[in-house]
């Protein structure tokens, strides 16, 4: 039992960008264990040997929407013989399960799929999910990928995770761009709900962090440098947080919503020093949203106008 214990922790490593509540799963699964059957048994005689190692939970309400969002998408949108992208972060992390999935059982064939982070990588490699880079192929069919807010004209505030810069380039190229969110993530203006991340160079990352900050298209905004993990925008450490790129992320709050989206997405381009900003404008085909309550609702094409 203890030798089974190691071995599905050594294989969660590679699913660790997952929620915390499916970190265990996931390794278990990669061992082809009989997840649900076996792991509240297991999971009770960890807890009675080693006490602390191991606290395993149920699915949060939150963690549940997620996954109903994520296999949604993949269900109503990738098809065999598909290029897809695959996004990066906690509702994400679903959706790359899910391809994995139907893989595995064969409902997917012949389809080849092109991550946005190194976290989602070794995911889906852990899933045996085919996978190339935009040198190999720069149009895809489908790309899925979650956001951090979305506002009533599907524009959205994406890097939480810090992977801005390789979505975007990913998710730009997508004939279709399938965004998938529980319905916390819903708001009226972009802005105060979720910080605005700004991927810069280090190279005088001050500097380019006050000339941002300056900016009369994000007035009001307080700019703040990323510390610690460069998937948390809330500092959890002293050097500067690193992107997959070597990037730095100058994170900006707002105390109200974000006067222009597109003005404010135009002018923080045009900054030298930022490579890229996490507004995704104009970009959404689809938002599927879910709620706690077990249902799904679809804004955009095919879908309802926007209701928030």
């Amino acid at each position: 039992r203890s030798t089974l214990f190691l071995a599905c922790l050594s294989a969660s490593v590679s699913a660790f960008n997952a929620p915390s509540s499916f970190r265990f799963g996931a390794a278990c699964r990669s061992f082809s264990i009989p997840y649900w059957a076996q792991l509240s048994a297991l999971s009770t005689k960890i807890r009675a040997s080693k006490p602390g190692v191991v606290q395993m939970s149920t699915m949060s309400p939150t963690d549940k929407a997620k996954q109903l969002a994520g296999y949604k998408a993949v269900d109503d949108h990738v098809k065999s013989g598909m290029v897809v992208g695959l996004g990066t972060g906690s509702t994400a992390y679903f959706a790359v399960e899910r391809v994995g999935q139907k893989l595995a059982n064969g409902e997917l064939r012949d389809i080849i799929c092109i991550p946005t982070s190194e976290r989602t990588k070794q995911q889906a490699q852990s899933l045996k999910i085919p996978l190339c880079t935009l040198n190999e192929k720069s149009e895809l069919d489908v790309a899925i990928d979650g956001a951090d807010a979305v506002d009533p004209d599907l524009a959205l505030v994406k890097g939480g995770g810090g992977a801005l810069l390789r979505e975007k380039m990913v998710e730009v190229m997508s004939k279709k761009f399938i965004c998938i969110v529980d319905d916390s993530k819903l708001c009226k203006g972009l802005g105060p709900s979720f910080a605005l991340p700004v991927e810069i160079t280090p190279f005088c990352h001050l500097h380019t962090l006050r000339v941002i900050q300056k900016l009369p298209e994000v007035a009001g905004c307080k700019a703040v440098l990323r510390l610690g993990d460069v998937a948390n925008n809330k500092p959890d450490g002293d050097k500067p947080a690193v992107t997959d790129n070597g990037n730095y992320i100058v994170d900006l709050f707002f105390n109200s919503p974000i006067r222009d989206v597109k003005s404010a997405a135009a002018a923080l381009k045009k900054v030298v020093g930022v490579v890229e900003h996490g507004l995704f404008v104009g970009m959404t085909h689809q938002v599927i949203v879910a709620g706690r309550d077990g249902t799904c609702r679809v804004a955009g094409q095919q879908g309802e106008r926007p209701w928030w």
